[in-house]
């Protein structure tokens, strides 16, 4: 298993689950996760799979088990970083998409681009975007299309998650892009983005 003592998203992970574990019965429990993700061994790992494999666990603690095994390449985390990705808290569904983008699981790009094509998500597609352009797969590009021309034609309260698809379509720097990066750039709070996406895509 991929050593996380340098890994920063490890770091504040750490952190989070300590301080909302401190004080109650569940702190010997979140110390123990903590060592197993630390460890880096073979049986850790198991030992993480199997917990992750239990119901009714906490979300502090599927956070460590499933971040752990998934920075490892281990894909019995999948599911739920899947999971976590699209939760409402934003903290975990960064934690999640950087999991995910190092698990290397071929399922990763589709499932992503399902969650930030959701309609009913929209408010929590912020990540689901960000590890789309991160793994730069056959459904990036036409998934941050159809996302943002959808807030184009609907504007609303999610211009956090427009902003990410003009910033990672620029990043992408797609031809497929121009068109929507155009209309983009119509609207005021999008304008420079979109314009400094557009000179990348050849718009």
């Amino acid at each position: 298993m991929t050593r996380l003592r340098d890994d920063a998203r490890f770091t504040d992970l750490e952190r989070r689950a300590t301080a909302e574990t401190r004080g109650t019965d569940a702190a010997g429990e979140c110390d123990r996760l903590l060592r197993l993700a630390r460890d880096g061994g073979t049986e850790a790992r198991e030992a993480l799979a199997g917990f992750l494999a239990e119901s009714g666990r906490p979300l502090w603690a599927l956070e460590i088990a499933s971040f752990a095994l998934g920075c490892s390449g281990d894909r019995r985390a999948f599911e739920t970083l899947v999971f976590l990705l699209n939760y409402r808290d934003p903290v975990r569904g960064a934690t999640a998409a950087h999991a995910l983008s190092r698990l290397g699981d071929p399922r990763t790009a589709r499932a992503a681009a399902a969650l930030a094509t959701n309609e009913l998500r929209t408010a929590y597609a912020l990540h689901p975007v960000r590890l789309l352009v991160t793994l730069r797969a056959p459904e990036s590009v036409p998934t941050l299309v159809a996302v943002l021309s959808r807030l184009l034609t609907s504007p609303g309260p999610h211009g956090t998650v427009a902003l990410a698809c003009v910033e990672g379509l620029g990043c992408l720097g797609d031809a497929r892009a121009c068109e929507v990066l155009a209309r983009a750039a119509r609207q005021q709070r999008l304008r420079p983005a979109a314009e400094a996406a557009l000179a990348r895509t050849g718009g």
